[in-house]
């Protein structure tokens, strides 16, 4: 007899302070919502609303993957916020304009942005 697969249910989490991690490259806009220990509560990016392409890497898309993320965020208890930046994207300002302007509590915002202490020889300069 064949085992029947069932779908695990999704747990909601009852978090009421959390750290939204806004990762923006210059291609997309990934942002993750974790509870303070670093467990993922959400996930949203420009491509997963839908752009694709050059579009993933606007404004727009990143508020539109950012108001996205902060429902999810609420639904499970979600008040209170710290954001971390981390990234040269065109989607910083957007993302934590959406996350406020959806009723999120912005405690802190820290940029996150790793930066090299003179490390890797860069490559040779182009000539055109």
């Amino acid at each position: 007899m064949a085992k029947v697969a069932t779908a695990k249910r999704k747990v909601r989490k009852n978090v009421a302070k959390a750290v939204i991690h806004i990762k923006a490259s210059f291609n997309n806009t990934l942002i993750t919502v974790t509870d303070i220990e670093g467990d993922t509560i959400c996930t949203s990016s420009a491509g997963c609303v839908g752009f694709k392409g050059a579009r993933k890497s606007t404004p727009f898309a990143a508020s539109q993957a950012a108001s996205r993320a902060a429902g999810a965020a609420m639904r499970n208890g979600v008040r209170e916020v710290e954001i971390k930046v981390k990234g040269p994207g065109p989607g910083r300002e957007s993302a934590i304009a959406a996350l406020q302007q959806a009723g999120l509590r912005i405690a802190s915002i820290e940029d996150v942005t790793p930066l090299p202490h003179n490390g890797c020889r860069p490559p040779k300069r182009r000539r055109i």
